[in-house]
């Protein structure tokens, strides 16, 4: 009788657990976004997110790693989403000015913000998301993401630190 391994990198073991559990997560994402090809991207990085922390994860725990895996990927995809409906929200509020040097310089700085922003490490881009663009308070954060408020507030100061070093030229 084999001996049940005890992580996921066994490559049989990966490719049984993708098949079985790839169809429902794509029907678990489809239900969340409306869009297949989003829910096959999720799914194809969570099983990468999966065969990277392979050791860490023991076959019964798959299933729900996976899952947790997904729900973090897609909050991620909203996130992405808010902040461009947001910044196309700042553009089309400044298309009424009539001076285009204004009007370039803006989408200059915007874009420069957005790479800023996009060097930060994903922790710390995602707090200062939820708090600077989607107004959430370091609490709200904390109860999302699963830390404690001081986790928070310390990746907040790290990024407004990275980025003041970033945009210090800007």
């Amino acid at each position: 009788m084999p001996k049940e391994s005890n992580n996921v990198c066994e490559e049989s073991l990966f490719e049984r657990l993708f098949m079985k559990l790839a169809p429902e997560l794509r029907s678990f994402l489809y239900y969340k976004f409306r869009d297949l090809e989003r829910a096959e991207d999720i799914i194809q990085e969570a099983f990468v997110i999966l065969w990277n922390n392979c050791l860490k994860v023991l076959p019964s725990m798959a299933k729900s790693y996976l899952y947790k895996v997904s729900q973090n990927q897609f909050l991620k995809l909203l996130d992405k989403d808010k902040v461009r409906q947001k910044h196309l929200e700042l553009q089309t509020d400044f298309t009424n000015i009539e001076d285009p040097d204004f009007e370039l310089r803006h989408q200059e700085l915007s874009q420069q913000l957005s790479k800023a922003i996009d060097q930060l490490p994903d922790g710390q881009r995602e707090v200062f998301l939820l708090n600077r663009v989607d107004g959430q308070t370091y609490k709200e954060i904390a109860e999302q993401l699963e830390i404690s408020v001081k986790a928070v507030e310390k990746r907040m100061s790290q990024a407004l630190i990275k980025l003041r070093v970033i945009c210090k030229n800007i």
